[in-house]
């Protein structure tokens, strides 16, 4: 495992356009969950153990999200091959076991990854309603800890301020996580 830590948010960068299928086939593009007040992409995968211990606080983040206009969706990027734990098959057993209330896309070629330059799992990108990145930072401050519990609900506090602002805070701390798996290259 690779320990890895996303860069500062680069405010303003506009969200990439993109079509992939997710856990049942249908294909989605960015317009087709944009929330009226915002949008958040999450970059996770099935065997990382900081997702692992944050799945279930993640979901009920997401909820309180949609109750204020944001709509989210995951994107799982890692080279199956390598690590078939991130197959597409058990990406549907996951998103069953914890009922996502969002879209679990796949994205095979890595394309969407490079793009959006994630580093690691999870990565959240918060975009505002113009799809205006505003924040990339954790989720909380529990760390690899599976506890319910937690002080600090960073990613819910900043994605209410830029569902009511258009803004996320100045103040992130990086989400930090296991790095992509990215295919060799030959």
């Amino acid at each position: 495992m690779v320990l890895m830590e996303t860069p500062f948010c680069n405010f303003g960068e506009k969200a990439f356009k993109f079509n992939l299928t997710d856990t049942d086939g249908k294909e989605w593009s960015l317009t087709d969950f944009t929330g009226r007040n915002g949008t958040l992409i999450m970059f996770i995968c099935n065997h990382c153990p900081y997702v692992k211990a944050i799945q279930r606080r993640l979901v009920d983040d997401v909820l309180k999200l949609l109750d204020i206009g944001i709509n989210s969706v995951a994107i799982m990027s890692n080279d199956a091959n390598d690590y078939p734990e991130d197959s597409l098959e058990n990406m549907k057993k996951v998103a069953t076991k914890f009922n996502y209330p969002f879209p679990y896309l796949w994205d095979e070629s890595q394309e969407v990854a490079k793009a959006y330059d994630a580093r690691c799992t999870p990565d959240f990108f918060g975009y505002n309603s113009s799809l205006e990145l505003q924040y990339r930072g954790r989720l909380d401050d529990s760390g690899m800890k599976t506890s319910l519990n937690t002080n600090n609900h960073d990613l819910l506090e900043a994605m209410i301020e830029v569902a009511n602002t258009g803004k996320g805070p100045k103040h992130q701390i990086p989400s930090i996580g296991c790095s992509i798996k990215w295919k060799n290259s030959i």
